[in-house]
């Protein structure tokens, strides 16, 4: 049971003053049995009043407001945490498709997170199932099987996507971060039935090394009957281990992101995310993402955008 010391920080800074911006703060830990908070301070910039509650899917959300001008937003996270590992193997779970069907049966929530995106490609996605040969094959054994797939197939790659990436543009690039992997297994699990849900959260380092460690990550969470959800990670193949925190979960990355806003003011804006995971024998690890909001990826090309709108916003990507 590792204990985690987790310092977030994110910092917006704009070339011009700004006024009346408005928050979603998302970075408290989700209240489960696989984890328990020992500590927890939150602090912003100007110590505005900050209305804490829980949102549609058991989120612990912030919303706050900074009326005056300003040119910077400075949120700070200081987290102790101490995680469980889940003791159960999931591929014991040999739940068939017939009892899924019985979970769902007038569940909204379930049915909700079972339900596919409308997407372009849906013959890449059938493809994809077809490989995966899901007949005979308990729920859980596919849910691994589609993670090992996206591990194997797709390049673990920082750059080239951003928070509005579609599905469709993950399929043709064969490439990008966690948030993009997890996008594409809600997808393929979703065109088969399985609820599934977007996790936002951290993955902490540890020995043998993650793709992704010691930043904001995100994940896959699958419902088997009996067992409940369950977490997966298509960007490391792994299910889920004591090395993962949960902040947040929802349909999508939107549901549950980090840090989201709007405000009032023509500039450009920059984004720049710390993240540093500490041990209990005092290891400590760091990594900086600096973020030019004021490009988009189109075709996997940084391309300028065009800032014309009185109000602007700003949210930031898990890596």
């Amino acid at each position: 049971m590792p204990i985690f010391k987790i310092h977030h920080v994110t910092k917006y800074e704009y070339e011009h003053f700004v006024k009346e911006s408005s928050n979603e703060i998302k970075i408290y830990p989700y209240a489960c049995k696989e984890q328990e908070v020992l500590q927890h301070e939150v602090s912003i910039t100007t110590s505005p009043d900050v209305q804490v509650y829980k949102d549609y899917w058991g989120n612990g959300s912030g919303m706050f407001q900074i009326v005056p001008s300003h040119q910077q937003i400075i949120i700070e996270s200081k987290l102790t945490i101490r995680t469980h590992l889940p003791v159960a193997n999931p591929l014991s779970n040999l739940q068939s498709w017939p009892q899924l069907a019985a979970a769902k049966a007038n569940n909204m929530l379930l049915i909700e997170s079972a339900t596919p995106d409308a997407i372009d490609n849906t013959v890449a996605i059938n493809l994809i199932i077809e490989e995966l040969q899901v007949e005979n094959k308990s729920i859980a054994q596919v849910c691994q099987d589609c993670n090992q797939y996206i591990f194997k197939n797709f390049k673990y790659t920082k750059g080239i996507t951003t928070v509005e990436t579609t599905v469709d543009e993950i399929l043709d690039n064969k490439a990008g971060v966690c948030q993009d992997f997890a996008h594409l297994m809600l997808q393929i699990l979703r065109t088969l039935g399985v609820p599934c849900r977007y996790v936002s959260g951290y993955i902490c380092p540890n020995k043998n090394g993650m793709r992704g460690e010691g930043a904001t990550h995100a994940w896959v969470e699958v419902f088997v009957p009996e067992a409940g959800w369950l977490g997966i990670d298509p960007t490391n193949n792994v299910w889920v281990t004591d090395n993962h925190v949960k902040l947040a979960v929802g349909l999508h990355f939107t549901d549950c992101t980090p840090v989201k806003g709007v405000f009032k003011g023509l500039t450009n804006q920059k984004l720049s995310v710390f993240v540093a995971v500490g041990y209990e024998d005092g290891q400590v690890f760091e990594e900086v993402n600096d973020v030019n909001m004021n490009f988009e990826v189109t075709n996997g090309k940084p391309v300028k955008r065009q800032i014309s709108l009185i109000d602007s916003s700003h949210q930031q990507q898990q890596q």
